[in-house]
Parts: C-alpha cells; structure tokens; sequence
C-alpha cells in the first residue's frame, strides 16, 4: 500500500487532509490497527541523531511511567538517578532530615555543594498515551493543512495536556493549551461565552499560526544570531522551536546568549537543559527534554504493542 491509498482511507475523516506532496512525510509512520490506519509522525530522527541515548530524556522516560505514589531521587544537572523511594516516606521527612539527605547525596557522589539534587514524583497519571493516541493523527493531518511542521503538533499534543480538556494555573487552556490573549491574536474567540480553544481544530489553527508567524521565525532569528546554521527539520532546531512556543523568543534569546558561543545546535539545546536567563528557568529548561521523551516513549510503546507499522514515503 502506498501513501496514496492512505489518503483514499483518511479522505473520510472531516476537515483532515494530506497532502501528497508534504516535506514531511519521510518522517511519517502509518500504525495500522485491524482495519484502521494511523498516520503520525516518527522518532526516526531523534533516533538517528541519538537524542534517546542521552541521560536527561531517559530520565523523563521514568517519570512518565512512574506512578505518583513514588518519586525519583535525582541529580539536578545530569539527571542521573540516584535512588527510588515512596512518596509518603520522603514527605514524612522534617525539612531538616530532607536536608541532611540531599548533603549526604553530595558527599557520596563527589558533588559540588551547591549542586542540585532533585525529588521528582512519577506523573504516568498525567501522561496518558493511550488517552492523547487517538487526537495526534488529527493533529499531524491539520498542521500538515495549514502548512507546518507536524512534528510540532504530536509534540504538543503529547506534552502539554495528554487526552485532557484542562486549564492550566495560568490561563492556558485546549488541545494546544493555549493563553487566552495569544489565542484571541491568531483569530480565536475568547470570551466568557464562547472560548474556541476547546474546539481541537480551530485550536490546531491557531497553535499552528502562532508556529509558522512567531515561533519558528524566532528560533530561525536566535540560532542564526548564535552563529548556527539553520535546517527546519533537524531535531535541535525543532526543540528551539518549542522553547520559543513554551518559554517566549525573549526569555530563550536571554539563556542562548547567557549560554554564548556553542560548535552545534545540539550542543546548544543541551546547554539550556542547565542554563537559566530571564525568565527561562527549570520548567522551560524540561520542556524540550520532555518532548524528546514523549516521542521516545511513544514509540516504544507503539513496538511493544507489535501493530504494523510502515513508512508513508515507501510503498509496502
């Protein structure tokens, strides 16, 4: 079967195309499941490019499948794990026995005294991969329509509100959890009547726009100013590109020029994983390790499940 035919069998589904001519469909997988075919986007990159060996997504790898009852104890710049222990016990420490803890973490390993030592509790009852699966078809499919990346739109899908319809502490809210001023900026309505963020296409317009207007220029405009040659598709690239849309093109200018001078966009990206400016600060330094991970983890769940998978640019 070739990409063709999946397009005959996606024609069904309402307000979703591809387009036969997608620059990037070397990267998309079709999953099929009994007479179901799911057109997504692979991990064949990060993989050729060893983003999955490195510590720190493997790290968020565990944490996406441990259960909140239990918590990680862990280096805070390398993300080395140091142990596994109950969440009910760590908190039944006084403030002062978690500190002695942490000191006693530092002398063991050598560490510097103001290394941090990190207690992450397991979020698998925020990553849901089987809830968010079924909306990442739609997403890869609708982004591909509005001419960008879908990479971005299975990134974000997976990471920032997995299956769920919530509203985030701040405001941002929808598939694409998206602030209510930036949605209102790129054609939404928002209002106390009707808020279009919850509707998935009209969300994927607008996180796509804010992509293709803002965010990719940005990380395009920062890595060309940080001496680095710029491919849209390579990996380090689209992490950027993330931490613009999560963390804002000014805070990710201020840690790209803390960080100064770097050979490569790799080594760029994995510079900001511990570097904070600004307002760029731990959860903007997690953001792109957290995408890797969820592409990481998708994939391997997608193997264990044994389902066929192909490549849409060959034929099989």
């Amino acid at each position: 079967m070739k990409r063709k035919t999946l397009l005959t069998l996606l024609a069904s589904i309402p307000f979703l195309s591809f387009s036969q001519n997608s620059t990037w469909e070397p990267e998309m997988i079709s999953i099929t499941e009994g007479s179901a075919e799911h057109v997504i986007m692979g991990s064949a990159g990060i993989q050729a490019a060893q983003w999955d060996q490195l510590q720190h997504p493997k790290f968020w790898q565990q944490i996406m499948i441990l259960s909140p009852d239990s918590v990680l104890v862990n280096v805070g710049s390398t993300r080395q794990i140091i142990a596994k222990m109950s969440n009910k016990d760590w908190h039944a420490q006084t403030e002062i026995q978690k500190t002695l803890f942490k000191d006693s973490v530092r002398t063991l390993f050598g560490l510097n005294t103001d290394e941090r030592i990190n207690v992450t509790t397991g979020k698998n009852d925020f990553y849901r991969f089987d809830l968010v699966f079924e909306s990442l078809p739609k997403g890869v499919s609708a982004f591909e329509q509005f001419g960008v990346d879908p990479w971005y739109a299975q990134s974000i899908l997976l990471i920032e509100s997995p299956g769920r319809m919530q509203k985030s502490s701040v405001g941002a809210y929808g598939p694409f959890q998206l602030m209510p001023s930036v949605a209102r900026s790129m054609g939404l309505t928002v209002n106390r009547s009707v808020d279009e963020r919850k509707d998935f296409m009209r969300s994927a317009y607008a996180a796509s726009q804010l992509l293709k207007r803002i965010c990719i220029p940005s990380a395009r405009h920062i890595a060309e100013g940080a001496g680095l040659t710029v491919d849209e598709q390579a990996i380090w690239f689209r992490l950027l590109t993330m931490h613009v849309y999560h963390a804002g093109a000014l805070n990710v200018k201020a840690v790209v020029n803390a960080i100064g001078q770097v050979a490569s966009g790799e080594e760029l990206i994995q510079k900001m994983w511990v570097t904070s400016a600004a307002s760029f600060g731990n959860a903007s330094q997690n953001y792109s390790q957290l995408a890797l991970a969820a592409h990481i983890q998708l994939s391997q769940i997608i193997q264990r499940k044994g389902s066929p998978v192909y490549n849409c640019s060959t034929a099989y």
